[in-house]
């Protein structure tokens, strides 16, 4: 499976606490919609992760790039493709 990891690096730590609640929200709503299979913090609080499911990188790059925090700054993304091994 070919799915796309959404590096997500803090760059705003107060302003994206304001966001926080919204950028949950979007990215529940992409759970719920099966655009996402994991996402979740890195322990070290630097930002974390979301790992997109999208039949293109365009696509997987339009849906990060949506992300309120990406929007709002409070993050800078780097997208990547990635192959799970799991399968």
């Amino acid at each position: 499976m070919i799915l796309y990891a959404a590096l997500l690096e803090m760059v705003d730590k107060e302003h994206d606490e304001k966001i926080l609640e919204i950028h949950k929200a979007y990215l529940q709503k992409h759970i719920e919609n099966g655009n996402i299979y994991a996402k979740g913090p890195f322990t070290d609080h630097s930002g974390g992760l979301v790992i997109y499911k999208a039949s293109s990188y365009n696509d997987a790059m339009e849906l990060a790039t949506n992300d309120p925090a990406v929007i709002q700054g409070t993050r800078k993304l780097t997208l990547k493709e990635w192959r799970s091994n799991l399968e």
